[in-house]
């Protein structure tokens, strides 16, 4: 979190220079320039956080070295400084970028407070650009449902890491929480006030996913109209969590490493070096060190993300976890769902969650309560309203298929996909599962079929 942001001056006089330094020096890397031609070099070859423009308008050259700050670094704030006298007409074009305009000459106060704000609207406005729902998760440790010995020790380790900068890999099946407890980390970590960024690499198509992660530059490629500022620099400063980072192309990785090694990286399609200050979190369903082995992943960056490795135990493995977690989402369910009516489960209901193993972990047990309070009609969830398409129900006990559980499992995801002319995200519905807990299921499975894109490729 040392890493210094770096400021461009331009023409400013001694004075104004020197309160700059004053100001800034010791926190920002400064370059002071005074050849227009230099200064326009240096914002092609380099990214810089804040830029100090001293505004002369009799000059000439001004609107156009403007027009070239907007043209290659348009979201960097540019603060104007001019002379008390000089009234500053400014192209709308360009007012996106002018973040303040300070009189001449600048004292030490004036830029302290005008950087501090610039810099603060900067990642706001990246934040905004980003993320687009509130946040309704209160990430606290003390509120997680921990009565199993094997998860009381993974939130015991997660605390002590929340306090590190080190890089934490997260690792579990399907549904155990990994993107929920990286929150955790990062809303009890010393970058609490910075950004917390998501990013599921296994959503977003290679093609795009090196841009989304670092960005572009306007012409990188068909379709880039303008420049575009990645994942890795709106959340500097805070912390990136990449889910499935199983799915990440050879290629990716190894700018990754880079970003790990020298916090540094380029946009697609440029030359500009940017810094960035992140903490990493990662977090995989797959079994790294095979994928390794396979040649799918590189040796060097596993080493580099697990030097803090926690592995989540499977919802089957917490049994004292799972009524009070069903009564927990019970209550957050019913609230956001506005069925207050509804508080709570019958004995028969209770000894059925008790009874399965939830292959699907926490999100199959929120998508099957979830079902049944948009079903339920009564006050207590019922039998009738719960559907677990692996368990048979002839009355209590409960009898489970005399099949093996995962002929009968592949069995159901088959017919689900064909009733639903193979479309994964309507079987899913069906099933009473996640989109993604099914596509976990089809590959564990080994299922395929000719209509799906990414078989056509094979």
């Amino acid at each position: 979190m040392n890493e210094k942001k770096a400021v461009l001056a331009y023409q400013l006089p001694l004075e104004s220079r020197l309160s700059i330094e004053t100001a800034l020096a010791g926190h920002f890397n400064l370059t002071f320039q005074h050849d227009p031609t230099i200064f326009q070099a240096e914002i092609s070859k380099r990214f810089y956080d804040i830029i100090f423009v001293n505004y002369q308008p009799k000059g000439g050259k001004m609107p156009s070295l403007l027009e070239e700050v907007r043209k290659q670094t348009p979201f960097t704030p540019v603060i104007i400084a001019c002379a008390a006298n000089d009234s500053v007409q400014i192209d709308k074009q360009l007012e996106p970028i002018i973040y303040d305009i300070l009189r001449l000459p600048l004292s030490v106060g004036r830029v302290r407070r005008a950087v501090r704000l610039a810099l603060h609207k900067r990642q706001q406005d990246n934040e905004l650009a980003y993320l687009r729902r509130t946040q309704d998760i209160v990430y606290s440790f003390e509120r997680i449902i921990a009565e199993s010995d094997s998860f009381k020790a993974v939130i015991s380790s997660l605390k002590k890491f929340a306090a590190s900068d080190a890089t934490l890999l997260i690792t579990g099946n399907t549904g155990t929480g990994k993107s929920f407890l990286s929150g955790t980390v990062h809303y009890n970590s010393p970058r609490r006030d910075r950004p917390f960024i998501k990013i599921n690499c296994a959503n977003i198509p290679e093609t795009l996913l090196e841009s989304e992660l670092f960005g572009h530059e306007k012409g990188a490629f068909t379709g880039a109209d303008k420049q575009r500022i990645g994942r890795f620099e709106q959340a500097n400063g805070g912390t990136i969590f990449l889910d499935e980072i199983g799915e990440i192309p050879l290629e990716i990785q190894a700018k990754l490493l880079r970003v790990l090694e020298d916090k540094s990286f380029e946009r697609v399609g440029g030359n500009k070096t940017i810094k960035v200050d992140v903490r990493l979190i990662t977090a995989t369903n797959n079994d790294l060190p095979a994928l390794i082995a396979a040649g799918r992943f590189r040796e060097d960056l596993y080493y580099r993300i697990s030097v803090l490795p926690v592995h989540l135990p499977p919802l089957k493995e917490r049994p004292r976890c799972l009524i009070p977690l069903a009564r927990k989402l019970l209550e957050k369910l019913t609230t956001s769902l506005k069925k207050s009516s509804i508080t709570g489960f019958t004995p028969e209901v209770l000894a059925l969650l008790q009874s399965y193993d939830w292959p699907g972990n926490i999100r199959q047990l929120a998508n099957t309560i979830e079902r049944a309070i948009i079903l339920e009609e009564g006050s207590l969830i019922g039998l009738s309203s719960i559907h677990i398409p692996e368990l048979s129900r002839t009355a209590t006990p409960l009898i489970q298929v005399t099949e093996p559980l995962e002929t009968h499992e592949r069995e159901l995801i088959i017919k689900a996909l064909t009733e639903n002319c193979w479309v994964q995200k309507d079987a899913a519905r069906c099933l009473g599962i996640s989109p993604r807990a099914l596509n976990y299921k089809i590959k564990k499975f080994g299922i395929t079929h000719q209509t799906w894109r990414k078989y056509k490729k094979e």
